[in-house]
């Protein structure tokens, strides 16, 4: 067989070279879009099932919402085991798949199954976590500010309404998580005191901060040929407005917030802290990517989006990578390259030495380092 092949060879010198500058050329295409990382992916098809319960703790979140939820998700075609975990204020459910099923298929089973789970009433329904594996946390960086008077509350706005919209819209970017920082909120911390003396109730405060916290339309008005849009402005967007809310009225007076409320701005309950170089508090953005995609192009192109973003921030707001996976990978890369070479050098130095013949060296040298390579890029 291998005389033929080597007499065919000879015999069709231009279709061998022909061939040979196809290949080459297909191989040198490839190599371009070759993902390459330092590591294998080697997690499995997992889905994470994710509950917020603001104010029950471990026990009712396990009893109300992660067993409802653990029986709902049992039984689904390809499931290999479910997990859990219940902690104040969440619930987190972990479904894992056999290596034939899709992820987008797991996904869609758990969605059906998650419309007929019974929760408690008022109680959010149940989220299904980002398209991301153990090893997709693939970019880490700072929100910091120069300016004392900068509050961690406006930091992690500047992140979540700024910064962290524009990274999203990266091509496979799964998610991008805030840590640190002060989640904005408006509290409204009621007197109750105050409360009875009006003859109210909490039912009735809430129901008229809802009822007065939305814009609605209101169809529109035909004049002369001209089509005038009616909407009502009603959503509140400070403490000002959120205390002028009516309540009731009592022969025409009417009872706002402001009189048995105080409205104020404060911040989410907080789970962690991020600090940064011994300087104090800081906000740290997570970026995630897609299951399957090439984390060197994904990483590349989130710096290249948080370095446009650092253009519209104020001017004493900077953003600072900590983590990026491409360094890991090209210096995986360049010790993988000076390992070859330096064994290719060694095998012509061998060979040479004892043969005597340096061409034998090169071509062993040559199909030795080509071999080598393949693992290595993948």
């Amino acid at each position: 067989m291998l005389n033929w092949i080597i007499e065919f060879s000879l015999k069709n010198r231009l279709l061998v070279c022909v061939l040979g500058v196809v290949v080459a050329v297909m191989g040198a295409r490839t190599l371009m879009v070759l993902p390459i990382d330092a590591f294998p992916d080697t997690t499995p098809v997992q889905v994470q099932i994710n509950t917020t319960a603001e104010s029950l703790n471990p026990e009712e979140v396990e009893a109300q919402i992660t067993g409802p939820v653990e029986l709902a998700v049992s039984g689904l075609p390809g499931l290999v085991n479910v997990r859990s975990i219940s902690k104040f204020g969440l619930s987190q459910v972990v479904a894992t798949f056999n290596d034939q099923t899709s992820i987008y298929l797991a996904r869609q089973l758990i969605m059906e199954r998650l419309q007929e789970v019974a929760l408690p009433d008022g109680q959010e329904r149940p989220k299904l976590g980002p398209i991301a594996t153990g090893l997709g946390e693939v970019f880490h960086y700072k929100v910091s500010s120069d300016n004392p008077q900068r509050t961690l509350t406006e930091l992690r706005e500047i992140h979540d309404w700024v910064i962290k919209p524009e990274l999203r819209k990266v091509a496979g970017v799964a998610e991008v998580n805030s840590w640190g920082g002060f989640e904005k909120q408006y509290h409204v911390v009621v007197d109750t005191d105050r409360l009875i003396k009006y003859g109210l109730t909490f039912e009735q405060l809430i129901a008229a901060i809802e009822a007065n916290n939305r814009n609605v339309g209101g169809g529109q008005i035909v004049r002369g040929g001209e089509s005038l849009l009616v909407h009502g402005l009603g959503l509140t967007t400070d403490t000002t407005q959120i205390g002028n809310i009516v309540i009731v009225a009592h022969a025409g007076v009417p009872v706002r917030v402001r009189d048995v409320a105080t409205v104020q701005v404060d911040h989410a309950l907080r789970r962690g802290a991020t600090t940064a170089d011994g300087q104090g508090e800081v906000v740290l953005g997570l970026g995630f990517m897609l299951m399957g995609e090439n984390s060197a192009v994904v990483t590349r192109a989130l710096k290249a989006k948080l370095a446009d973003v650092q253009k519209s921030l104020p001017a004493d707001v900077t953003v600072k990578v900590l983590y990026d996976r491409t360094e890991l990978v090209e210096n995986v890369i360049r010790t993988v390259k000076h390992n070859l070479l330096a064994g290719a050098l060694l095998v012509i130095a061998v060979l040479f030495a004892f043969l005597g013949n340096l061409r034998a060296g090169l071509i062993v040298a040559t199909a030795s380092r080509f071999r080598c390579s393949l693992p290595a890029s993948s």
